[in-house]
C-alpha cells in the first residue's frame, strides 16, 4: 500500500489539533481538542500542566484512528508545530519538575547582576545596558534559578514545548532549529546554540548541557517509540520530521517563500512576516526568527495582544451577540461581522492604537492602548471596526519597517489565523495596505506548514519550493477599493502615525503616577 498521507500535530495556546493531509495539501481529517490556556497562581503568571499537552495529543490521535475509513497504515510520517516560547524543566527521565511557563507569563527576574566584562563595557558604551537587562529579567530560566533553585538544580533538560513533545514521541532530547524562539542562548544568525563567548550564556541561567540537540527543519528528529505508539495509536517507528514554530509553519502553509509576499497572522499575537535568505533585523537589536525552511529567516513585526483584542471586545461588550450565537448555534464572531455591516470605513473618526501590551523596543516600554475621536454618534460597532482598523494600521507600519530594512517592496498579502475568517477584517486589511489580500485555501496553515516539512523530509517532495507549490494555493482574494484606500491612507498618515509620539509623554506620566505598566 502506498504511504502518501502525513500526520501533523499543532499544539496551540488554547487547543491541540491532530490533522491528516495528503500530498496535494488537502485536509483528510482533523481532531481539535480545546483546553484552558493556562492557570495562574499569582497575578501575571501563566502556567500549564505539561502532561495536559501530552494527554491531549494522545486523545486527539486516538480519535483520528477511530474515524471511519481512516487508513492508518497509509501514514508516511509526522511533524509537530507548537506555540512559541513555552518552557518546561524535566529530570533525567523526562518527567516535568514544575508546571510549564507559557509565553503569556509576565513574571520578571529582578535584582540580577548586570552583564560584566567586555560585553558589559560594550553595552554601556552602546547604551544598550537597559535593553540587555530587560532580556535578563524576561528570561524564565533566570526566574526559576532565582526563586526555585532546587528545581533548577534538578533540571536535566530545559525544553521548549516542541522539545518536550518530541521527547514524549521519540524518547530523544532533541528539537527543531525552527522552533527556537524564546529567551534562550540561541544564535539567530547562525541558527544554532550561541558560541561559548556569547554574552547570552552570562545573561541567562542555562548551561549548554541542559539544552537539547538541534535538528534542521525537514530532517528526522527520531521515530515513534513503542510506549508513545501504545498511548497515541501512532504507528511504532513512524518517522518524526522536524518542522518549526507555529508562526513559521503558518508562513509556508500560506504559500509564502518570497520576501515580496507578506504573511499576516491574525492570531492571539498579530504579526506580519516575510521570509528572507539573508539575516536582516526587522527592528535594530531584534533578530529574525528561524524559518520553517533551513537557512532562511523570518522577519517579524508583532502586536503582542493582537487579535486577542477581538476576544477582549467580545468578553467585555459582546454579551448580546454571544447569547444570540448560542441560540442560533453559530460562532459569535459571525455575528460581530454582521454588527459592523452598517458602519462605514474609518469608524466615523474613531482611531485606535492597539498597544494593549507594551514592548521594550517597539513601540516602547511606556506604551498603552489608545482610542481617540469619540462622539455621541459612536456605538459598539464603531469600536469593533476601530479595533480591526487599528490592528491593520499597526501591521502596515510593520510592513513599512520591514520594507525599509530589506529594500524589497511587499506586493501581496496572505492572511492566516482566526481573523482571516472575518470578511470585514480581510477587506479592511486590503484597503489599508492597498494590496491584494488572500486567504490560503484552508484555514489550518500551521498544520499544513508542518505537513510540508514532513513531505520534504520523507522525500515525498524534492524540495521546499516544490512542496509549497504542490500543497498550497490561494482561496478568496480581497482587492483594495481605491476610494476607501484614499480615506484610510489619510487617516493613517495624518492621524495614526502621529498618535504614539504625541501620546508618549502622557504614557510616561501615567506610568510615573500610577506605576502601570511596570
Amino acid at each position: 500500500m502506498t504511504k502518501d498521507l502525513l500526520l501533523a500535530i499543532d499544539n496551540g495556546t488554547q487547543s491541540l489539533k491532530a490533522m491528516i493531509f495528503d500530498l496535494a495539501g488537502n485536509m483528510v481529517a482533523i481532531e481539535k481538542i480545546p483546553f484552558e490556556p493556562y492557570f495562574s497562581k499569582n497575578p501575571g503568571w501563566a502556567e500549564q500542566d505539561p502532561d495536559l499537552y501530552w494527554r491531549t495529543l494522545c486523545t486527539a490521535c486516538q480519535r483520528l484512528w477511530r474515524r471511519e475509513n481512516m487508513e492508518r497504515e497509509k501514514i508516511a510520517g509526522m511533524a509537530l508545530t507548537t506555540q512559541r516560547g513555552t518552557v518546561i524543566n524535566v529530570d533525567r527521565s523526562g518527567k516535568p519538575l514544575r508546571p510549564a511557563i507559557l509565553w503569556l507569563d509576565q513574571r520578571k527576574a529582578f535584582g540580577l547582576p548586570p552583564i560584566g566584562g567586555a560585553w558589559g563595557l560594550l553595552f554601556k558604551i552602546a547604551r544598550l545596558s537597559e535593553t540587555v537587562a530587560y532580556f535578563q529579567r524576561e528570561a524564565e530560566a533566570n526566574w526559576i534559578r532565582t526563586h526555585q533553585p532546587e528545581i533548577w538544580e534538578n533540571t536535566h533538560k530545559y525544553l521548549l514545548l516542541s522539545g518536550y513533545l518530541t521527547y514524549r514521541l521519540t524518547g530523544k532530547f532533541t528539537d527543531s532549529v525552527g522552533c527556537q524562539v524564546g529567551y534562550i542562548p540561541f544564535d539567530y544568525k547562525r541558527q544554532t546554540w550561541a558560541k561559548a563567548s556569547d554574552w547570552k550564556w552570562q545573561g541567562m541561567a542555562v548551561a549548554a548541557e541542559k539544552l537539547p540537540a538541534l535538528t534542521a527543519p525537514g530532517d528526522i528528529l527520531g521515530h515513534v517509540t513503542l510506549e508513545a505508539a501504545e498511548q497515541t495509536g501512532i504507528p511504532k517507528d513512524l518517522p518524526v520530521i522536524a518542522a518549526a514554530a507555529d508562526k513559521a509553519c503558518e508562513i509556508i502553509g500560506s504559500g509564502t517563500l518570497e520576501p515580496s509576499i507578506g504573511c499576516i497572522s491574525y492570531g492571539t499575537t498579530a504579526t506580519i512576516n516575510v521570509t528572507h535568505t539573508q539575516y536582516v533585523e526587522p527592528i535594530p537589536l531584534m533578530p529574525p526568527y528561524p524559518s520553517a525552511v533551513p537557512g532562511r529567516f523570518s522577519l517579524e513585526i508583532q502586536i503582542f495582544r493582537g487579535y486577542w483584542m477581538v476576544s477582549w471586545f467580545k468578553n467585555e461588550f459582546g454579551h448580546e451577540e454571544q447569547e444570540k450565537a448560542e441560540d442560533l448555534g453559530v460562532d459569535a464572531e459571525a455575528l460581530f461581522d454582521r454588527l459592523i455591516d452598517d458602519t462605514r470605513p474609518g469608524a466615523m473618526g474613531l482611531m485606535l492604537q492597539p498597544y494593549w501590551s507594551p514592548g521594550i523596543i517597539q513601540p516602547g516600554p511606556e506604551a498603552k492602548g489608545a482610542i481617540i475621536g469619540f462622539g455621541d454618534i459612536h456605538r459598539r460597532a464603531h469600536v469593533y471596526r476601530a479595533i480591526l482598523e487599528g490592528l491593520a494600521y499597526a501591521l502596515r507600519q510593520g510592513k513599512e519597517q520591514i520594507e525599509k530594512r530589506t529594500k524589497i517592496p511587499i506586493k501581496a498579502l496572505r492572511v492566516s489565523g482566526g481573523g482571516s475568517q472575518s470578511r470585514h477584517a480581510m477587506q479592511v486589511t486590503a484597503d489599508i495596505f492597498n494590496l491584494p489580500t488572500a486567504r490560503p485555501h484552508l484555514y489550518e496553515t500551521s498544520g499544513l506548514g508542518a505537513a510540508i516539512n514532513a513531505a520534504v523530509g520523507l522525500r515525498l517532495a524534492p524540495d521546499f519550493q516544490s512542496a509549497v507549490n504542490a500543497m498550497t494555493r490561494t482561496g478568496d482574494v480581497f482587492e483594495p477599493d481605491p476610494q476607501t484606500h484614499r480615506l484610510y491612507d489619510q487617516l493613517y498618515t495624518r492621524v495614526y502615525k502621529k498618535m504614539y509620539n504625541r501620546l508618549k509623554p502622557l504614557y510616561k506620566d501615567i506610568r510615573t503616577i500610577t506605576g502601570y505598566p511596570t
